[in-house]
């Protein structure tokens, strides 16, 4: 059993799994189809999951995929924490190029619902973050598009100073750049 919470964001909904425990350990529900559909209100096929191991401080995103490819994601955290971040893309959206930040961590094992139309990335606050998600579409390398993570218009406050970035991160598109391709 899942409770839902919704966010400032239209469509984004954080998701806290029922999780069981006593002295011999723990045990919850990672992913019921059925609880799923019913929370977000419609059906959802996943065709990919992805995991990613992460040292302390390293930052992945903004990443998101161009339509017909567009990517919604099913996020959380397997052992340690991120501060993760989804920037609403959608050109139809009020809250278009507004983000969303919430912390996801290994013992709450609360999970993040971002529809196709959103930018993810995440910090990771520990070493040797685990970080799984699931995807309504394959990772497509030619539809992918990077927006800068510190792009002075979007005012992201990810709180590391010095965070340890890609190549491809460092040289993602200023949200400018981003809204012209969106043709907003």
């Amino acid at each position: 059993m899942i409770q839902s919470v919704d966010t400032p964001l239209a469509g984004l909904i954080l998701l806290r799994p029922r999780i069981f425990g006593d002295q011999r350990g723990q045990f919850l529900e990672t992913f019921n189809q059925q609880q799923f559909n019913e929370v977000v209100g419609e059906p959802i096929d996943f065709v990919q999951d992805n995991e990613s191991t992460s040292s302390k401080d390293v930052l992945r995103g903004l990443h998101f995929q161009m339509d017909p490819h567009a990517q919604g994601k099913l996020v959380h955290v397997v052992k340690g924490a991120v501060l993760d971040v989804c920037l609403d893309l959608r050109p139809n959206s009020v809250t278009f190029g507004q983000h969303f930040k919430v912390e996801l961590n290994g013992t709450t094992k609360e999970m993040l619902w971002i529809p196709a139309g959103f930018a993810h990335g995440f910090v990771a606050l520990e070493d040797q973050t685990i970080f799984a998600y699931k995807c309504t579409a394959y990772y497509d390398p030619t539809a992918e598009r990077t927006v800068r993570w510190n792009d002075p218009d979007l005012a992201i406050e990810w709180g590391v100073l010095g965070p340890l970035i890609s190549a491809k991160d460092q040289e993602g598109l200023m949200f400018s750049t981003i809204k012209d391709l969106l043709s907003v």
